[in-house]
């Protein structure tokens, strides 16, 4: 079953359920992913923080998990 993800979804989570997404996070300037504050934020406050669009990364990511 594929994971949904919204914009609360917690990057960590993300990762673990499928690491292939860590492109999408680089390409937006994430480039910390490692690190376990960066893993801890929701995906909304990651985009507000890299000045990324929400809902277009929501959008991708969750074309990417079907």
């Amino acid at each position: 079953m594929a994971m949904e993800i919204t914009k609360d979804s917690i990057i960590g989570d993300i990762l673990d359920a499928d690491g292939t997404t860590a492109e999408y996070f680089l390409e937006m300037g994430m480039h910390c992913l490692g690190c376990p504050s960066a893993r801890g934020e929701s995906l909304e406050q990651a985009c507000m923080v890299h000045g990324v669009d929400v809902d277009e990364l929501v959008a991708k990511l969750n074309a990417h998990m079907k």
